[in-house]
């Protein structure tokens, strides 16, 4: 495809203002259809360049749709029936094939509960989100992503080697899961 958008990569200056267009391919992980809905719909109005290529209510299957799609973002609720979205980031990471063309995709956690929050900021998330998402704090975290994605398309290859950015995703997200969870309120 000749259009750099739908490879997700930089693309033109587009009516935006200054930002550079990127087009992504993300994949939302919540068990809560109105909450799931209601965070495609603002994220489609935030950042049109956008494609969910799915929407999944349970850790399992994220894991699984995640592998088949193979997405550039997953924004994960983190207590989920089954497997949580902490749990699913593990299994990605471990099941992430290394022949694949594109890294890890980066993950962005949306839950209720702030205990979790600096943990999977400093070990594994790129985001963390608090539901109620607010718009302009969910604006703050695609200009993030879409810098992120930015930075990756522009090092194309200079970067260390996506195995060692997985290997390093990997050993924190187990560090992320073997500490010990603190009690809800």
């Amino acid at each position: 495809d000749p259009d750099p958008r739908r490879r997700g990569r930089r693309g033109r200056r587009g009516t935006h203002g200054d930002r550079i267009v990127i087009a992504a391919t993300a994949l939302i992980a919540e068990d809560e259809a109105l909450l799931a809905a209601s965070l495609r719909a603002e994220l489609a109005r935030l950042w049109p360049e956008l494609r969910v290529v799915a929407t999944v209510d349970h850790g399992a299957a994220a894991v699984e749709a995640a592998l088949a799609q193979r997405p550039q973002l997953l924004f994960l609720d983190i207590r989920m029936p089954g497997m949580s979205g902490l749990e699913a980031a593990q299994a990605l990471a471990e099941e992430w094939p290394v022949e694949a063309r594109r890294p890890l995709p980066l993950i962005v956690f949306v839950t209720a509960y702030d205990q979790y929050a600096l943990q999977a900021f400093e070990r594994a998330a790129v985001d963390y989100l608090q539901k109620p998402v607010q718009p302009a704090r969910l604006a703050a975290c695609c200009a993030r992503l879409r810098d992120t994605l930015a930075l990756r398309t522009a090092a194309n290859g200079a970067a260390k080697p996506a195995a060692a950015d997985d290997a390093a995703l990997l050993g924190r997200l187990r560090t992320l899961l073997a500490a010990p969870a603190e009690a809800a309120p």
